[in-house]
């Protein structure tokens, strides 16, 4: 089950494990996704039994699929009830469809090429009706793709999937009122708040205006923190404090921090959330942290090492490794002996001094630190240039 094709059913009924192989939940279903292009449907996670309440548990949470049950990859889960969204289908939910030639029994699913963490939809089981035939015949997906056709609004969604959220977010602010409002509430929070991103403030405040209070608030806390605090502080004031409420108390301290420095600054630049490490970590678990799925390419490319506390804005900044070197290196070595630069700014660089500084160094990124040499968070070269670039860029390519 671990590698290969996995029927949705043998599923049903198997723990949701933890990281110390302890039961935490039952697996009921498996939530697909139809995608655009002919693509094979993706099989997004599993719904999950726990506390008498049924959650979603994203495949990227999944190390592996065994005859044990699903092992977690880490002991946090979600707790949030579960609610399927615009397109999506339960893999139970095609079981006794009438198709031609039968009556589907059962959905498989396989790792995806070429996506980490990623399951599709690879086959069918199928009975053919009649007395005389009662072999179950295992077909390829496509030959049935009705079955995965969810509406209009569902066939748009699974093309707007495939876009680069700078491409998407074009084509959402380019769409009715009515259609943006639609296609806010079908995308996940996680890519609701990659578009947001690529918007001009302004847009996104429109776009979130449309959204409850509550879903307002995940989708921010999803968002980086520098592009979330980008956001607040185009808010009016009342609105911003409401949204801060409704928010998790320690991403809300987080935002009203950076909300402090001057738009145009390096402290109204970085993100409070760069990748920190101390100074006794090897080598090979710095790595296996670049390797998770939810590290973006930008924070992968340099570590920021900081004597303990770990974490902005209390740690003692100590220098910088960029990813090619921890590459080089043994992975037993400390990162206390891979540091390569200690370059810093401090947070109320201007930003066109702080565009001169990266690029006379070279530099992907850069550490923002206080006079107590702390760290207070990290500005990379792509947030440079969206600030210093015409505001309707993403709309006439520069």
């Amino acid at each position: 089950m671990a590698s290969g094709q996995v029927f949705t059913s043998r599923l049903r009924g198997r723990p949701l494990l933890d990281d110390e192989e302890t039961a935490v939940g039952r697996i009921r279903d498996v939530v697909i996704l139809p995608t655009a292009q002919g693509l094979a449907p993706r099989a997004l996670g599993l719904v999950v039994t726990l506390q008498r309440r049924r959650i979603f548990v994203n495949f990227g949470r999944i190390s592996e699929l065994s005859i044990d049950g699903a092992h977690l990859r880490g002991g946090a889960v979600d707790l949030g009830r579960f609610t399927g969204r615009t397109g999506e289908i339960l893999a139970s939910s095609l079981n006794g469809v009438q198709v031609e030639g039968g009556v589907v029994v059962d959905v498989a699913i396989a790792p995806a090429e070429g996506r980490r963490d990623g399951w599709d939809v690879s086959s069918l089981a199928v009975r053919p009706r009649g007395l005389r035939f009662r072999s179950t015949q295992i077909v390829p997906w496509d030959k049935y793709p009705e079955l995965f056709k969810a509406g209009a609004l569902a066939e748009q969604l699974a093309s707007l999937r495939e876009l680069h959220p700078t491409d998407l977010a074009s084509a959402v602010e380019g769409m009715t009122p009515d259609r943006r409002t639609q296609i806010a509430a079908a995308l996940e929070d996680d890519e609701l708040a990659d578009v947001l991103e690529e918007m001009p403030e302004q847009d996104q405040i429109r776009l979130l205006a449309s959204l409850n209070p509550e879903r307002t608030a995940d989708v921010v806390e999803e968002m980086e923190p520098d592009d979330a605090a980008d956001l607040l502080a185009e808010m009016p004031p009342d609105q911003r404090d409401r949204l801060l409420a409704a928010m998790e108390p320690a991403q809300a301290a987080d935002l009203r921090r950076l909300l402090r420095y001057g738009s145009r600054t390096a402290g109204g630049l970085m993100t409070s959330q760069p990748l920190i490490v101390a100074p006794d970590v090897p080598v090979a678990e710095i790595l296996a942290r670049i390797r998770q799925p939810e590290t973006r390419a930008t924070a992968a490319a340099q570590v920021f090492v900081c004597a303990p506390p770990a974490t902005t804005p209390t740690g003692r900044f100590l220098g910088t490794i960029g990813f090619q070197r921890l590459l080089r290196r043994p992975p037993a070595m400390l990162a206390g002996d891979c540091v390569q630069s200690s370059t810093f700014v401090r947070p109320e660089m201007p930003e066109r001094e702080l565009a001169a500084r990266l690029a006379a160094y070279n530099l992907i990124s850069v550490a923002v630190c206080d006079e107590a040499g702390r760290l207070l968070g990290a500005v990379t070269v792509d947030d440079v240039l969206d600030h210093i670039l015409p505001a309707d860029w993403r709309r006439t390519g520069g």
